[in-house]
């Protein structure tokens, strides 16, 4: 495909709500499973800590 304009580009031959739309959903998405990886590798950072906390006051 070739573009005469920007908004030729951005239009995407009358397609461009969702192509843009799906490049949005998936950073969306991507966005969101960082975040959640984030916080799951927080978690278990912490529940490592409270373990490593009771085996050395066990001993």
């Amino acid at each position: 495909m070739q573009w005469q304009s920007w908004n030729d580009f951005f239009a995407m031959g009358g397609r461009g709500f969702y192509v843009w739309g799906s490049f949005g959903v998936s950073f969306v998405l991507i966005v969101a499973e960082l975040w959640w990886l984030r916080l799951a590798r927080l978690a278990s950072l912490r529940r490592l800590r409270q373990l490593q906390q009771l085996e050395s006051d066990s001993e």
